[in-house]
């Protein structure tokens, strides 16, 4: 049975959705619970877009309202972290000519509470940032968001290139969406693909663990 503030943020009721968690978080209510009724929410919403009852003016609106629930959420999530504990670093973003960032705002939140460092790039993303911010941070993953099938060759370019560079072999990358699969994986050259964020989180934890293991016994 969903709650009233997973039910307020189908309903896209800003005021109602916003006030219930000023109110329960001044409670002293667990943060993790409050986030997990909004990631319920938004969750029904991506399942009402996929039946073409909610549009993409709806499938914005819950997103901004998502993301406005989050900056409430995250100073209280933030205390449930281990404290000078980073367990990796990873770069995400929506490539230009797409705006969705529903799923990647759900995977940095979730990311965020597991330890790791999160450089978020934001939407619409020119490839050059991107590139650029690899060299820079040197991350363990790169994490891309799609929902349209214009992104897939800006994502290929982008990896192309950290090739070149010397990057690639650097970090993971990841690819999710509700338009990816395994053969977009493949077209672009990532590591991973996922519609779940829980199954994107997962995959980092393995993954630094896996280099744990093998620094431990000598490897690289």
């Amino acid at each position: 049975m969903s709650s009233d503030l997973t039910i307020n943020l189908i309903e896209l009721e800003r005021e109602k959705v916003l006030s219930e968690v000023k109110e329960r978080l001044n409670q002293s209510e667990d943060p993790m619970k409050i986030f997990e009724e909004c990631k319920q929410g938004m969750e029904m919403i991506g399942e009402r877009y996929k039946k073409k009852e909610y549009f993409l003016a709806e499938l914005m609106l819950s997103g901004d309202l998502f993301k406005e629930a989050m900056e409430l959420i995250e100073p209280y999530l933030g205390e449930k972290k281990i404290e000078g504990n980073i367990k990796g670093k990873i770069i995400l973003a929506t490539i230009q000519g797409d705006i969705h960032d529903l799923g990647k705002n759900i995977l940095a939140t979730l990311l965020k509470l597991e330890g790791f460092e999160v450089y978020d790039l934001g939407v619409d993303v020119n490839p050059d940032i991107v590139v650029e911010k690899v060299k820079e941070i040197q991350p363990d993953f790169l994490g891309f968001s799609s929902l349209l099938t214009i992104t897939f060759d800006p994502m290929k370019e982008i990896i192309d290139r950290l090739k070149e560079a010397g990057f690639r072999d650097k970090l993971k990358i990841l690819v999710g969406g509700g338009i990816t699969t395994s053969l977009v994986k493949d077209y672009i050259g990532a590591d991973f693909q996922t519609i779940d964020a829980m199954e994107g989180v997962q995959y980092c934890l393995e993954t630094i663990k896996a280099r744990v293991v093998i620094r431990a016994r000598g490897g690289i």
